[in-house]
């Protein structure tokens, strides 16, 4: 599942190619593409951060933008070649201090480990794993004594929702779809697979869906993901809900209602020193 999820991230990463110049404009400038959650809770990362892990990093835009707000040196890692492509570009064009790997986040290498001070992940990625206690022990290893994971995820419940309607509603199976698209409960723990992309993030490409690869996704409860942290050996900080969105989730919703509930969640945890 993991290595098909890498085939549509290297189609969809078309679009992010597209972006590299105006990223690097845009980082040169001084921008930091953080939410305010973010930018509350990495405080004073120049004081503390001398290592910073983004783990599936994408293009690299948000691992740069954490060096921009004060790591003293950035690490990405992400399943996708074009994607780390992406990432190269943008820090060889700024000079920043950035290494890149691609691999599995599950085969994150082992000479990063106990050498970060902050791991940084979120924004759509906890969706593709495919097994959680993995992650969280390359989130453990990866930590120095004393080092935080720092989480700003899509909050779950969102899923359970139609993305298209003008109100709160339930997603809906289609009987004409072979695919498992939408899940239907919070406590789903099947892999949806899907071809293709959202309008309000990628896109339509340069070919028809059906010739596109599978990608696989799991939607992972609040509760999942603390305890297989704290199975890892990690110690809970601070944990939020809010209702920031980081994309459009619901476009046709009005405001008044989507801010009625969470659509993003922040979460801090230390390894013990």
């Amino acid at each position: 599942m993991h290595e098909s999820n890498r085939a549509g991230w290297n189609e969809g990463a078309a679009r992010y190619l597209e972006q590299v110049e105006r990223d690097i404009e845009r980082l040169r400038a001084g921008h930091k593409n953080l939410c305010p959650p973010e930018l509350d809770l990495l405080r004073d990362l120049g004081a503390w951060c001398r290592r910073a892990i983004h783990l599936q990093c994408a293009g690299g835009l948000d691992t740069l933008s954490l060096w921009r707000h004060g790591a003293a040196e950035v690490v990405g890692v992400d399943i996708s070649d074009v994607m780390i492509e992406c990432a190269r570009r943008k820090s060889e064009a700024l000079g920043a201090p950035a290494t890149w790997y691609r691999c599995d986040v599950l085969d994150t290498p082992r000479e990063l480990d106990g050498t970060a001070d902050l791991v940084y992940t979120g924004r759509g990625a906890l969706t593709w794993i495919q097994d959680l206690g993995a992650w969280a022990a390359v989130v453990a290893r990866l930590l120095a004594p004393g080092g935080r994971l720092y989480v700003f995820e899509t909050h779950p419940i969102t899923w359970i929702f139609d993305p298209e309607a003008p109100t709160v509603k339930l997603c809906e199976a289609d009987p004409n779809d072979p695919e498992l698209g939408p899940f239907m409960s919070y406590f789903s723990e099947r892999a949806s697979v899907s071809r293709g992309w959202s309008p309000q993030y990628i896109g339509e490409l340069d070919r028809p869906r059906s010739a596109l690869s599978a990608k696989f996704e799991r939607q992972w409860t609040i509760g999942a993901l603390l305890n297989a942290l704290i199975g890892a050996g990690l110690l809970l900080e601070r944990f939020e809900e809010h209702p920031d969105r980081f994309w459009q989730d619901f476009p046709n919703m009005p405001a008044e209602i989507a801010d009625r509930f969470p659509h993003s969640f922040s979460l801090l945890m230390l390894r013990p020193a």
